[in-house]
């Protein structure tokens, strides 16, 4: 059975070997973990950030060479980040400011030459791997897989593939010209209102957490706040199903924990309302890195199959 190896950078690094869509062995994670957790060390948060193109580069190369040493034999690397990803290339990416224009792919094809590793290598967006992965898994590569992610940044996957950006957590959601707390500089997007980064600068005073925590607790502020950030998660999604109809969509993420599905689905129900678009459903997941890490993977190998 052919290996390939999936990697997908967030705030951290995930690599996986993997053979017949599953993972072969344990996953790969950068920076490591707190022990028994999936936290970060409070000294390893944002090093990513912190890290230069070319080192990010040779880190993830290390990656794949500890899964797949030189000799492996091994069909494909999947390499998926957060961004705009076209032909090897990272056109932009707000939240890792330091790899626009980054030729990523090509970068890592040559580093991993360098260790005698010769393979063909795929770059793509991190949350189209999550949808890659949610097909590949579950028996649904014949199918329409759309996905959003919560964490850092706000990620919008689709799978199989279309060409275009795809850049749904830049959905404009709002036309408050306020609402300009996007990393990108765009006023009224989705992720000005769901990011991390966003909801530290709209609240100087609290934490992300603490927001959802004080609104449980019946802080006005931070629950009019939680509805427009239902609101934002609604509106986006109701903008994908007018544009490319109805179906499945999945939700999940490093922050997941913050929806309330009930809530979004009233909220969608207010706004989507020609019959032959209701027909949608929404399932949330536990984030499960391995998923994204599987989806990569496919991609890589189907590109390499030239399909």
């Amino acid at each position: 059975m052919a290996k390939t190896v999936g990697v997908v950078m967030t705030d951290r690094v995930v690599a996986g070997l993997i053979e017949d869509h599953k993972v072969s062995g344990d996953l790969l994670r950068y920076p490591v973990p707190v022990s028994g957790t999936n936290e970060l060390p409070p000294d390893e948060m944002g090093v990513l950030i912190e890290m230069p193109a070319d080192a990010l580069a040779e880190m993830i190369c290390d990656q794949i060479a500890r899964l797949a040493p030189a000799g492996t034999p091994l069909e494909a690397v999947g390499v998926a980040m957060p961004g705009i990803i076209r032909n090897g290339i990272i056109e932009d990416s707000p939240n890792l400011p330091q790899l626009k224009g980054a030729h990523v792919a090509e970068s890592i094809r040559t580093m991993l030459a360098a260790r005698g590793i010769e393979t063909a290598v795929t770059a793509l967006n991190d949350a189209d791997a999550a949808a890659a992965g949610l097909a590949a898994t579950r028996g649904q590569l014949d199918r329409l897989v759309r996905v959003w992610t919560i964490g850092n940044g706000i990620g919008f996957g689709r799978y199989p593939y279309t060409d275009g950006p795809w850049e749904g957590g830049h959905t404009v959601v709002t036309l408050d010209p306020r609402e300009k707390f996007c990393g990108c500089g765009g006023i009224g997007h989705l992720e000005g209102i769901m990011g991390h980064r966003a909801m530290r600068l709209r609240f100087l005073d609290l934490e992300p957490d603490e927001i959802f925590a004080q609104a449980r607790k019946g802080d006005k502020r931070c629950q009019e706040f939680v509805v427009r950030w239902h609101l934002g998660l609604a509106a986006a999604t109701a903008t994908q199903i007018h544009l490319e109809g109805p179906g499945k969509f999945y939700f999940t993420g490093r922050d997941i924990g913050r929806l309330d599905l009930p809530i979004l689905k009233e909220n969608l129900y207010q706004m989507v309302k020609m019959s032959p678009l209701q027909s949608y459903t929404l399932e949330v997941l536990p984030e499960n890195p391995t998923i994204a890490v599987i989806g990569a993977a496919e991609v890589a190998a189907t590109a390499s199959k030239g399909c």
